[in-house]
């Protein structure tokens, strides 16, 4: 298939290479033209504007927020404007319900295709190709681009024929965790507050009644003191609540971290 790949950030540059694995045709485009080299040694092509990376069947949009996938769509030489009637528009991008409906409703105008696919997964799950895709849109759409969802994740979840509805799932989903991360970090401060190693605090909790990935893999960058986790918080987890996608505010510092144990 021939597809077009707009946003090569760190879950964006790991998708589109599996894409090239799977044997796709692909042409990349990202703002900062370096970042589309590594991608340019192992096959793709560098697309020289958005609009030249919609010539195809099929352009995948994977970017940092609503004012990103805006400019890149709606804008001069934008999506709406240069991809061909019929080709189809995959956003794979952590946006609002209200974009996503705006966007299905241009794309439709337009006479072209709209999914919504927004994933889950960390950078490291995108570059092996184990992302969990939750996709919405028309079925006949969705079932045309199915070999492109399997070639970057491990399960596609198909929730509702309106697109808004995967992106209301991926910001519940990062909602919750948020609170993961958010509770994580107050019981953590708390309990090395008095003296207890946070890593074998994590080891109790990950080996008894908190063994789901989200508390292996965000326990860990807590006890680790990784910045990438506040990262999440502010920029995608707690900004994105699902009543309010583009709601602004910096997590707090946890409570226990502030407070003197008992």
């Amino acid at each position: 298939m021939k597809i077009g790949f707009i946003g090569l950030g760190r879950m964006g540059a790991g998708m589109a290479a599996n894409l090239l694995k799977a044997d796709h045709e692909v042409s990349v485009y990202n703002r900062t033209r370096t970042k589309a080299d590594e991608l340019v040694a192992q096959g793709a092509k560098a697309a020289a504007s958005a609009s030249d990376a919609c010539r195809g069947d099929v352009v995948i949009t994977m970017l940092a927020n609503d004012d990103a996938v805006e400019s890149v769509v709606f804008g001069k030489d934008g999506i709406i404007d240069s991809l061909p009637v019929g080709a189809t528009h995959v956003s794979s991008s952590t946006i609002s319900v209200a974009l996503s409906e705006r966007l299905a409703a241009a794309h439709a105008k337009a006479g072209q295709r709209f999914i919504a696919a927004p994933v889950f997964g960390r950078p490291d799950v995108a570059a092996v190709g184990k992302l969990f895709v939750i996709a919405a849109g028309a079925p006949d759409a969705i079932e045309a681009t199915a070999p492109l969802f399997d070639a970057i994740g491990q399960k596609t979840f198909v929730v509702s024929d309106n697109p808004q509805a995967a992106n209301l799932v991926k910001l519940s989903g990062n909602f919750l965790i948020a609170s993961v991360i958010e509770s994580l970090g107050e019981a953590m401060a708390l309990v090395g507050k008095g003296g207890v190693d946070p890593r074998e605090y994590l080891d109790i909790l990950t080996s008894t009644l908190f063994g789901a990935p989200v508390y292996k893999t965000y326990g860990g960058l807590i006890a680790d003191r990784k910045s990438r986790t506040r990262r999440f918080c502010g920029t995608t987890g707690l900004q994105r609540h699902p009543s309010d996608a583009r709601g602004r505010g910096r997590p707090p510092r946890p409570h226990a971290a502030r407070e003197p144990a008992a």
